[in-house]
């Protein structure tokens, strides 16, 4: 990726983002409610959506290998959103 003030912030957001994702999907494990539960499952899938959206935001200079990479994690946060979605509304 060209290292521009766009990128570098957009990738920053990103991490923080998906590494959100994770984190709160093992606090929903170790709910001590069924709403804390639901609740950290929603943040989840709010940061799913939220890595989609800078995974999108990201200037990859049009290069194919990186595009290719892009879509394919694009399709893994949409997959996340939706298996969230999913356990969600099991679980209200």
């Amino acid at each position: 990726m060209p290292k521009t003030i766009a990128n570098i912030e957009d990738s920053v957001q990103l991490v923080n983002a998906s590494g959100s994702v994770g984190a709160n999907y093992i606090e929903a494990n170790e709910a001590f409610s069924k709403k804390d539960f639901v609740f950290r499952i929603k943040i989840s899938r709010k940061e799913s959506k939220e890595s989609r959206y800078w995974l999108k935001l990201v200037d990859i200079n049009n290069e194919p290998k990186l595009e290719q990479e892009r879509v394919e994690l694009i399709q893994e946060a949409t997959e996340l959103m939706n298996i969230f979605g999913s356990i969600m509304h099991k679980s209200e």
